[in-house]
């Protein structure tokens, strides 16, 4: 497959690198070009580096690993090449220097980016995914804890574009969960500053949720 990265930092080159090493030919997009050029060379593989408008142009699918402020000024950009795109968001609205040692954890300065990305872009289909875990989770090769598989939550409205972000996960050894729609984005993104504020914590954030097979609830009487 034809992947257009959008962004040139450590998500870019953690997914871009699980994605080239499973045969996909890669094009990255950036503002800056020396960036672009240093990620696509750390990727390896055919990955080359190039405008954003062509890059967009390139993919089948295209991964927005972007800052949240960068945005805007990234999707009028690449605009003209995303209808009837798979468009993957992996992106979190973290307020800047939000998390301090005792305070509650991160926050976020918006609370649905990918619902913002749907209408930015109203000829893609946007799927939210891999926002959950840092980029040295995607770039270890540790996919198994504890005897669980790693899992991805995919929210997005159109079915085949979820068969595509499921099969990329699967490239990655993943194993992709459909968590719901594009409506569902926002607690998903939620959840991730939840979640991380607990890992900056120092708090295993596993221990709040038990396995699937302990998981149970009895419906209250009237």
């Amino acid at each position: 497959m034809r992947i257009a990265i959008l962004g040139a930092g450590q998500m870019a080159r953690a997914l871009g690198a699980g994605w080239s090493a499973a045969g996909h030919d890669l094009a990255i997009g950036a503002r800056n070009p020396q960036q672009a050029n240093d990620t696509a060379a750390h990727i390896g593989g055919t990955a080359y580096a190039t405008t954003i408008p062509e890059a967009a142009a390139f993919g089948e699918a295209v991964l927005l690993a972007l800052p949240v402020p960068a945005l805007s000024a990234v999707l009028r950009a690449a605009a003209p090449h995303l209808a009837n795109r798979t468009l993957i968001d992996c992106t979190n609205a973290y307020s800047p220097d939000s998390f301090a040692p005792g305070s509650p954890g991160f926050t976020l300065t918006e609370s649905a980016v990918a619902e913002r990305i749907a209408a930015t872009a109203p000829d893609a289909y946007v799927v939210k995914a891999f926002n959950l875990c840092a980029a040295e989770v995607w770039s270890s090769p540790t996919r198994d804890f504890d005897g669980r598989p790693l899992a991805v939550p995919l929210c997005g409205d159109d079915p085949a574009a979820l068969d595509t972000v499921a099969s990329l996960a699967e490239d990655l050894k993943l194993r992709p969960i459909r968590a719901g729609g594009l409506a569902q984005t926002r607690y998903l993104e939620a959840t991730s500053a939840f979640i991380v504020g607990l890992w900056f914590s120092g708090h295993d954030a596993r221990a709040a949720f038990p396995p699937l097979e302990a998981a149970f609830a009895v419906p209250d009487g009237d």
